[in-house]
């Protein structure tokens, strides 16, 4: 069934269509991924979905009824609530029943003697009872919290942005509408929560229309795929994955059309070449054919960026922390942290929110003193900072952001080195930038969030650094971009330091980690983010292995009545030498649980040693292989203890 339909749309971005001509549908059952470059028009095809803009032309149908639940780039709360309220902010009769009672228990706190007050509760609560209210606000609850919101009574005005989108995105889910529409929604959340999103919208029961940048996360989650770029939108069944294949496919076929093209121009050219002896009509029609097909190219997709720049030279020091702490409000964030910045490196932090992530990228760029401890920078080094907030960008925009695109990439430079030694304007930049020369004059203030956040790392790059930190670059950077600065990373000449929670970027550009857990700790894992999920779930195995075989056997019950019966096979008891294995294995165990972390640190000190690595590598792997098997058999002579 049909849940949301898109009739001959056409949406107007000024003097040009943003979406022209536009038909599709979404059914009840599908998750649908939305991508395309950056000012394609996906937001917009969002605020169509729901009803928050009009088009200029056809219709926007949704099926008489349905629901639909919205979480926006920069969502609305009702200025004073508190949390809790806005998250059962909806119009049903529990969302409302919910806010009443909240509303009368506060009363009561403030009036405990007021009869009317206590009346209010009891009738309330009854109605709770009534509506399912009393499961709605425990879900509520429950879904702030594991989006790390502990304070369901703090008021919404008082949040961070992130922590406001996280309401708005408990507000979506609580509300379990037919139709969930998210803008970007792993933005401002850590990577442990994006699993248990992810695992939460892989089985909604409904349909979902959904924009992100998170290729892993696209892949999970949805079974269709829309695709938005030049007015149009095209429709491909299946995952992100699967969309990759077709256009392989699509590609390939469009490379064979190209070479026929290629093939018959070079044979017309021959015969123009030769010359005709008659200029009749025929001849005449041959020559215009011939110089249509030499005059024709291939159109380029919407996300063919080029991302190409030459880095300042960079010494053998570049960054070297020894012993740096720093906390706030008397809370350590990390401290007694020591590590050098070598001259290739690829570094991911990361953590949960909250843990000292971007407070650490401020003390390596020199934004921020540490506690304790010291910093030293190399004398060649030259720090490039894409900061969260954008703030080099964020003052072209003061004063009204009337300052133009060309002046602010023209304030760092206005020649580009590039790495094959040609030399291009400012202005050749920003075209590879996917900014045409009629933009070029628009002022800053005037783009869509992901032009300015594509604009500034333009502008980082330009100062040719050679230390690369990277705060979140995947919000708001649309696919293609981001797999621009995938290949230009790969050749960077410098050393990059990364704050991510996007795992697929992690996995496809840091080398090693460094954990912040928020409580002063720091833990340098060797590998990208997959190998630290595949460590996570070795240690909770063995976490569980461990408190199993600390628990002891529980005492029987008395057994009722038996009552005559064939007698069934009865388990063999242990023997003696299994019992004395059973003792070896749990002492086994725990010697292995206590010698993994001790192999991944020296991994970690030794990462720059080819042989060492090969060598307590292939150690951990073989003590990983013989850990599962001692599980596995203790669990057995133990269910039979």
């Amino acid at each position: 069934m049909a849940l949301l339909s898109f009739d001959r749309v056409r949406k107007d971005y000024g003097t040009k269509p943003l979406l022209d001509d536009v038909s599709f549908v979404v059914e009840a059952d599908e998750k649908v991924g939305v991508i395309g470059a950056n000012g394609a028009g996906k937001s917009t095809l969002l605020r169509l979905a729901t009803g928050a803009e009009p088009p200029d032309a056809g219709r926007v149908i949704v099926t008489p009824g349905a629901r639909i639940g919205v979480l926006e780039q920069r969502p609305d709360l009702a200025p004073g609530a508190t949390v809790l309220d806005a998250v059962v902010a909806g119009d049903g009769p529990a969302a409302q029943a919910v806010r009443d009672y909240e509303h009368a228990l506060a009363r009561l706190d403030r009036q405990p003697d007021d009869a009317d007050a206590v009346a209010a509760v009891t009738r309330l609560s009854a109605r709770l009872d009534a509506v399912g209210g009393w499961d709605l606000e425990a879900q509520a609850r429950a879904t702030l919290d594991r989006l790390g919101l502990e304070d369901p009574d703090a008021v919404v005005d008082t949040l961070s942005g992130g922590q406001k989108k996280r309401v708005a995105l408990a507000r979506a889910i609580v509300e379990r509408p037919d139709l969930l529409v998210l803008d970007e929604p792993t933005n401002h959340l850590d990577t442990e929560t994006i699993e248990w999103l992810e695992g939460l919208l892989r089985s909604w029961t409904g349909a979902l229309l959904l924009v992100t940048h998170d290729r892993y996360f696209l892949d999970r989650v949805t079974n269709r795929m829309l695709e938005v770029g030049g007015g149009d939108v095209a429709r491909y069944v299946g995952s992100y994955s699967d969309y990759l294949e077709q256009k392989e496919a699509q590609a390939e076929v469009e490379a064979a059309e190209e070479a026929k093209r290629q093939n018959l121009a070079t044979r017309e050219l021959a015969w123009l070449r030769r010359g005709a002896k008659a200029r009749t009509s025929k001849s005449k029609a041959r020559i215009d054919r011939a110089h249509a097909l030499l005059d024709a190219k291939p159109e380029a997709g919407p996300g063919d960026i080029e991302i190409d720049s030459v880095a300042t030279r960079l010494g053998k020091k570049v960054i070297q922390l020894k012993g740096v702490a720093k906390g706030w409000d008397g809370e350590p964030l990390f401290s007694g942290l020591t590590y050098e910045v070598a001259r290739d490196d690829r570094l991911g932090l990361i953590g949960p929110n909250g843990s000292g992530k971007t407070t650490l990228l401020e003390i390596l760029a020199g934004r921020l003193a540490p506690d304790a401890g010291t910093v030293e920078v190399g004398p060649t080094v030259s720090v490039g900072y894409y900061d969260q907030e954008s703030r080099a960008l964020a003052a072209a925009q003061s004063e009204g952001g009337d300052q133009r695109m060309i002046d602010y990439v023209e304030e760092i430079a206005d020649n580009v080195r590039l790495s094959d030694g040609a030399v291009i304007t400012a202005a050749q930049m920003l075209e590879r930038f996917l900014f045409p020369r009629s933009q070029h004059y628009t002022p800053v203030g005037l783009l869509s969030g992901g032009e300015r956040r594509r604009l500034y790392l333009l502008r980082v790059l330009l100062g040719a650094p050679n230390v690369l930190l990277l705060d979140e670059p995947t919000n708001d950077l649309d696919i293609p971009t981001l797999q621009a600065l995938e290949d230009y990373l790969d050749t960077f000449a410098g050393a990059v330091v990364t704050v991510s929670h996007d795992r697929y970027f992690l996995d496809r550009t840091v080398g090693h980690l460094l954990r912040l857990d928020g409580d002063g700790g720091v833990r340098e894992i060797p590998g990208d983010y997959s190998a630290w999920a595949e460590i996570q779930t070795r240690e909770a195995v063995a976490r569980e292995a461990k408190a199993a075989a600390r628990t002891p056997a529980p005492a029987p019950a008395s057994a009722p009545p038996r009552e005559e019966s064939t007698p069934g096979p009865a388990k063999k008891k242990l023997s003696y030498n299994e019992k004395r294995e059973l003792a070896m294995l749990e002492e086994r165990i725990a010697a292995a649980e206590a010698r993994q972390p001790e192999l991944e640190a020296e991994l970690a000190e030794h990462a720059t040693e080819a042989d060492t690595v090969v060598a307590l590598s292939k150690e951990l792997a073989e003590l990983g292989r013989q850990l599962e098997a001692d599980v596995d058999r203790w669990a057995e002579l133990a269910e039979r203890a």
